[in-house]
């Protein structure tokens, strides 16, 4: 009974999201062929909004459409082509494009006002120039850089992370390195990284443990809808499975857009490279909507194997959209199809890891927002929270989440948030209430002052954080510097103990030149029981 249940919820979510949809139908929007270079074609409309990279222009024959180019990259009102073989055009030609309106604002009148106004050859050439930044028909080289601009990105870091309390000392190191290089020299080869190394002082360093590989992959569009991925990376299309080591690769037709994968999954507990955690799959992608309302959807089957034998098999479903002025959701959700305990095999469908949450903005002033979050727990490999930051987000994380942003006057902003933890069961139940004032802009100090509250309650804690937070810029803003103070207070309901704490911090971030910076924390904490704890971190980044 629970089984149809499931499969019955999990088939009216998708109705009504097929029936929310809005229904479109099939015009052609007239342009010209406003410059031709030695390899790309470039098309001049009214707008093209409706136009996507991958779509196919056509050419107005006397009697039938025949397909002439496929765009590859656009403006606000013009389209960069790549012509089909065997066909031939030439400026002034007449082209064509298939978009989709919505059925309401399909009238002879909305249809005109797509028309381009005709113009003479030097009228279309001169508007061209002084009008459409992304084509420069001086030289063809300058021409293909807009398709495949280099943009270069890194950071190099080095840290060290000490505790010091009255039981233990450590003193932790750590060296990062990010890249993005996106479509280097120019070209169609793009790469990524994310990589740390860390280790304890005084320690024998593990290479497996201390080496953490978040992301190292290098990309290769064929085009600007075709793209083949290969190394370890997260696909945004389904950013909760976390990182795939493989091959991806993705194709997009217009709106629509599809996809595989094939790789494994990093080790569950060094996250290093896993040969026996097999994974593969495929998906689809629509992009749909209007300008202002567009909205994403993904629907994708994965298979997932350890040492050879499935482990997990399901349906993973998400969308971002849309729904109105104002008003956005985000939402997936996984379905199970497979199930092997003790031997046991059951392949029912099971609706699992949901997620959703709807924002809506009123004005410029006022957010608001609401999420239901039964999503699995998160695995860490590397965290620097203290105790309470980390204890607050562990339980509140799942389970409905209300929160309220406010900004009355330019300078003043007030939130608040609420969330209850809640399981059929009635076990391991949480309720959170937090709030907080922000003075971006205090007279006299010139600095931005926050005051926060939270209150937690747990079966087995019950706390209240009480802070304050000033930070303030100075030497055109080359120096910052920022001091805050926390009153804690936890009663543990297992043996009716109290603790109080007082937490006092200070951080300074001092910049070395435009793009290097020094950053200096001190954390200490001092508890009823005379107990001290203190933090200090160091951290010098260099960009480039």
């Amino acid at each position: 009974m629970k089984q149809k249940v499931t499969l019955t919820t999990l088939l009216l979510l998708l109705a009504v999201f097929a029936i929310a949809q809005e229904q479109y139908t099939t015009v052609l929007m007239k342009g010209h062929v406003s410059y031709i270079s030695s390899r790309n074609v470039y098309v001049k409309f009214q707008s093209t909004v409706a136009i996507e990279p991958g779509d196919t222009l056509c050419a107005e024959g006397a009697v039938v459409l025949q397909p002439a180019m496929i765009v590859n990259n656009k403006s606000s009102s013009s389209t960069v082509c790549v012509p089909v073989a065997g066909v031939a055009v030439k400026i002034g030609d007449s082209i064509a494009a298939r978009i989709l309106i919505p059925v309401e604002v399909v009238d002879p009148d909305a249809l005109e006002q797509l028309q381009p106004t005709v113009k003479t050859e030097e009228e279309l050439t001169s508007s061209l120039v002084e009008n459409d930044p992304i084509i420069k028909p001086e030289e063809d080289e300058e021409t293909d850089e807009v398709l495949f601009k280099q943009k270069v990105k890194g950071r190099i870091s080095a840290a060290s992370y000490s505790s010091i309390s009255d039981y233990r000392t450590s003193h932790r190191m750590r060296y990062a390195f990010s890249y993005r290089g996106h479509n280097l020299n120019n070209s169609q080869t793009s790469v990524e990284s994310y990589i740390t190394f860390r280790h304890q002082l005084n320690d024998s360093i593990s290479l497996v443990d201390a080496l953490k590989v978040y992301n190292l992959s290098v990309r290769y569009d064929f085009n600007r809808s075709t793209s083949l991925t290969v190394g370890r990376k997260i696909n945004p299309r389904f950013s909760s499975m976390g990182a795939i080591d493989g091959v991806q690769f993705e194709k997009g037709l217009g709106r629509v857009g599809f996809g595989a994968i094939v790789g494994t999954r990093p080790n569950l507990q060094n996250y290093s490279l896993d040969l026996a955690m097999l994974q593969y799959g495929a998906y689809a992608a629509i992009n749909s909507g209007k300008a202002g309302r567009s909205a994403q959807t993904t629907l994708g089957f994965i298979e997932q194997t350890n040492g050879g034998r499935t482990d997990r098999r399901f349906v993973y479903f998400q969308h971002s959209g849309s729904l109105a002025h104002n008003l956005h959701l985000f939402g997936s959700f996984e379905v199970d199809l497979y199930e092997n305990i003790r031997e046991q095999i059951n392949n029912s469908a099971q609706l699992t890891n949901l997620y959703a949450s709807l924002r809506y903005r009123i004005g410029r002033k006022l957010r608001l927002s609401v999420a239901y979050d039964n999503r699995k727990n998160i695995i860490y490999y590397e965290s620097y929270k203290n105790f309470i930051d980390q204890l607050i987000e562990d339980e509140t994380r799942q389970g409905l989440r209300f929160s309220i942003n406010h900004r009355p006057f330019k300078t003043i902003s007030w939130g608040a948030t609420g969330s209850m933890r809640f399981q059929k069961n009635g076990t391991n139940p949480s309720r959170n209430l937090s709030s907080r004032l922000t003075f971006s802009r205090v007279p006299i100090i010139s600095a931005r002052v926050s005051f926060r509250a939270n209150f937690l309650q747990t079966d087995f804690l019950d706390s209240r954080i009480y802070g304050i937070r000033v930070s303030r810029g100075f030497l055109n803003n080359k120096l910052n510097g920022e001091l805050y103070y926390r009153w804690v207070d936890y009663h543990y309901k297992i043996g009716n103990r109290v603790l109080h704490q007082n937490i006092a911090g200070v951080s300074v971030s001092i910049s070395l030149g435009k793009k290097m910076s020094l950053h200096l924390f001190y954390e200490g904490v001092l508890d009823n029981l005379n107990q001290s704890y203190h933090r200090l971190n160091t951290r010098i980044i260099k960009r480039f």
